[in-house]
């Protein structure tokens, strides 16, 4: 059967699974469905080497999986192209790009959004004014309240047309997988759900208390999958206790796009107007140092090398490595957003950005302004014994336990090339706080 005699399209974008997807079964349900995935050149040039790879990979899952038909193109084009008459399902985008691509193309065929990449979609949780919350706590008490439905059956053998791919298109994903700039994760659904298997064996019982080690493996590393809707976060709660610290963490995630929903302009500016009159520096050779982990602070250079080699980061060390940028280096949080979203696999705008404000100040926490971390005492809390450090900087290779942490108090420290401090950390501390008790004013 020819894909355009096909009933219905499912239009693929952050849900490149078939297991718990509501939006593919209520295409199925008008019969044989044409399934598309349209690589978006407006999505595809922004992405860094890394982003390109780790989508392309998991789409090529998919289309391992299932007969998945591939364009390139301006979805605005392609979509009403490929489905002509027929309706389209889609999971509900909520990212401020989405939503304005997903509103164009509504006006040349007829858009059927079923569920979304969140187990509660963002808008719908409010407090009894029926305002969005402003923190966390209350909307994390008021998320769970408001509960989820169970995960989506698992359709046994969809009715899919033919797979009709456009040879750019595939060569393009093909290309990308190629050019990585490191070995990826495996990709696709299998592996995703083999990951969360081996974590809730070795890892879930003790997450509470390793989550902040970047020197163990204590975290799902799920997040990858999670952003590109290989996984539906819904399904991961159907199998934890939804008090858990696991399950607040994925609270997070649907706060963060909750936050973007109501105000989609903090993608990029800052949520609060407090600390509009900042002053902010621009010396560039020092975010060079930043970006290229020479900074001189061993976990914060741990960190940057380790973005750079695998396209991810432990999340403690984002706020490490993010509040030396804001608060050593008195940037603006948008210039390590962007670097981060250009390397991280996992980068999901609404997490990542809003993140980035949470630590910079101008976000959703309740008492941001005094909040600087110190990287050498946050490294020696986090990293006690140096492992982390060790792995990723060779420079401190030789230096025992925690004085990888500190090479500044061997005699040794530097005998490897290992870069000197490029600030003083409690001299820059004292003018944040500065310039932050003047920008209130």
């Amino acid at each position: 059967m020819p894909a355009s005699s096909s009933s219905a399209v499912m239009w693929f974008r952050r849900d490149l699974r078939v297991r718990d997807n509501p939006a593919l079964l209520a295409a199925l349900e008008e019969g044989t469905v044409t399934a598309l995935f349209v690589v978006d050149p407006a999505l595809w040039s922004g992405a860094g080497a890394a982003r390109r790879a780790w989508l392309a990979a998991n789409v090529l899952a998919l289309a391992e999986r299932i007969p998945l038909t591939i364009h390139h193109g301006d979805p605005r084009e392609v979509v009403p192209r490929v489905a002509g008459d027929r309706r389209v399902h889609v999971s509900a985008e909520t990212t401020p790009y989405g939503t304005r691509r997903d509103a164009a193309v509504g006006e040349s065929v007829e858009l059927v959004a079923t569920g979304s990449p969140y187990a509660v979609g963002p808008g719908r949780v409010r407090n009894g004014s029926g305002d969005p919350y402003q923190v966390f706590t209350a909307f994390a008490r008021a998320w769970r309240e408001h509960g989820w439905p169970e995960p989506a059956t698992t359709p046994r053998s969809p009715d899919l047309a033919p797979a009709d791919s456009r040879k750019r298109a595939i060569d393009m994903l093909e290309k990308a997988v190629a050019d990585a700039p490191f070995d990826l994760p495996g990709a696709g659904e299998d592996a995703a759900w083999r990951r969360w298997k081996a974590f809730v064996k070795d890892g879930l019982r003790d997450y509470r208390s390793e989550r902040d080690r970047p020197d163990h493996d204590g975290t799902s590393r799920l997040s990858p999958y999670l952003h590109l809707g290989v996984l539906h976060p819904r399904s991961l709660l159907a199998e934890v206790d939804h008090s858990s610290t696991y399950a607040n963490e994925l609270g997070w995630r649907e706060f963060y796009a909750d936050v973007l929903w109501h105000h989609p302009e903090s993608a990029w500016a800052d949520l609060k107007p407090a600390l509009k009159g900042m002053r902010y520096d621009d010396h560039e050779d020092a975010v060079e140092a930043w970006r290229d982990g020479k900074t001189g602070f061993p976990i914060v250079d741990a960190g940057m090398r380790q973005l750079k080699e695998t396209g991810w980061m432990h999340n403690r060390v984002r706020m490490i490595t993010a509040s030396f940028l804001t608060k050593d280096l008195h940037v603006w949080w948008p210039e390590g957003a962007r670097h981060f979203l250009d390397l991280l696999i996992d980068g999901d705008v609404a997490s990542n950005n809003h993140g980035w404000q949470w630590v910079a100040g101008t976000g959703t926490d309740a008492s941001p302004y005094f909040r600087v971390f110190n990287p050498v005492t946050q490294g020696i809390k986090f990293d006690p014994q140096g492992d982390y450090v060790r792995r990723w900087v060779p420079e401190l290779d030789h230096l025992p336990g925690k004085a990888a942490h500190e090479p500044w108090k061997s005699d040794t420290g530097y005998e490897q090339d290992y870069p000197l401090r490029i600030v003083d950390h409690a001299e820059e501390r004292l003018e944040a706080l500065d310039r932050y008790q003047a920008a209130r004013a």
